[in-house]
């Protein structure tokens, strides 16, 4: 497995992108944060289904400030990384793979996860498909149980073919989806999920800014299994689960339980938020600081 970096960007904006090649050949992007931190223990950040690294620059930034070295990766068919040929192989087995791959290239043994939704129930599949290289697992908006009406609403947009002419267009598209979940929002954050949300394509049209091949995937994939024994393998590893108050994902019953069945875990709401919260809010960063510290 080898990394391979990317001069033409090499330390823009606080972070290296770089690549390394999967375990069948396809090329993967990462960002690497304060990649030369040695004292303190390393963060990886895991993001949503169609989501990547750009979503955790924020976060990225301020934990590299304050001594730790943070991976941010790209799924395969996600952001810079490459699209694969094959789109069964959007699947949690293969991102997986695909996560070891890149902590074996880089001779991570410890790591903290922050597990945005998707990311977050790769977390809890490592927690038993990995347990020892897990310092801790920060979850963001995610459990063992998924709402269905949340579920439904996901897979209503995911692999959808839109294409917009001008990024205003996109913003207001941003709104009327996400509204809900961001009550709060101003137009000028409006534009700024639609411009880490879409990307322009070679027509100059403006398109999602992942693989819609996922959208079959997705589809293929059915009923997900009973992530219970998953999240119960967590118990023995220190965990912060965060839940957007507003959140069709996360039910607060679910929520509960899983405080309920891991009496260990920091549980923080946060509120004006839905699936999912930023971790840019002051509850989130106050919470995520304070639990990576500790460790």
């Amino acid at each position: 497995m080898t990394v391979i970096a990317d001069e033409e960007v090499q330390g823009a904006e606080g972070f290296d992108t770089k690549q390394y090649s999967a375990s069948d050949g396809l090329i993967l992007s990462y960002r690497d944060y304060g990649q030369k931190s040695r004292d303190k223990v390393p963060v990886m950040c895991l993001a949503g289904l169609t989501r990547n690294s750009v979503d955790f620059h924020e976060t990225a930034l301020r934990l590299a400030a304050a001594g730790h070295r943070v991976i941010a990766p790209d799924y395969r068919g996600r952001g810079k990384s490459s699209y694969d040929p094959d789109w069964r192989n959007y699947n949690p087995f293969t991102h997986l793979g695909d996560v070891d791959n890149l902590l074996t290239a880089l001779n991570l043994h410890k790591v903290v996860i922050i597990g945005t939704s998707f990311g977050g129930l790769l977390s809890m599949a490592m927690a038993v498909s990995r347990p020892t290289i897990l310092a801790g697992v920060v979850l963001n908006d995610v459990g063992p149980e998924i709402d269905p009406n949340g579920l439904a609403r996901i897979a209503g947009y995911v692999g959808a073919k839109v294409e917009f002419s001008n990024w205003d267009d996109v913003a207001r598209r941003m709104m009327h989806s996400y509204s809900p979940a961001y009550p709060d929002y101003s137009d000028d954050d409006w534009m700024h999920m639609a411009r880490t949300s879409f990307q322009i394509n070679k027509s100059g049209m403006i398109v999602p800014d992942y693989d819609l091949n996922l959208g079959k995937a997705l589809a293929e994939a059915g009923a997900s299994p009973d992530m219970w024994p998953y999240f119960a393998a967590l118990q023995s590893v220190p965990t912060l689960a965060l839940r957007g108050a507003l959140s069709d994902i996360l039910s607060e019953e679910t929520f509960q339980r899983m405080q309920e069945m891991n009496s260990d875990m920091v549980a923080v709401t946060v509120s004006n938020r839905g699936h999912t919260p930023e971790l840019v809010e002051p509850v989130c960063r106050e919470a995520i600081d304070e639990f990576i510290a500790r460790l």
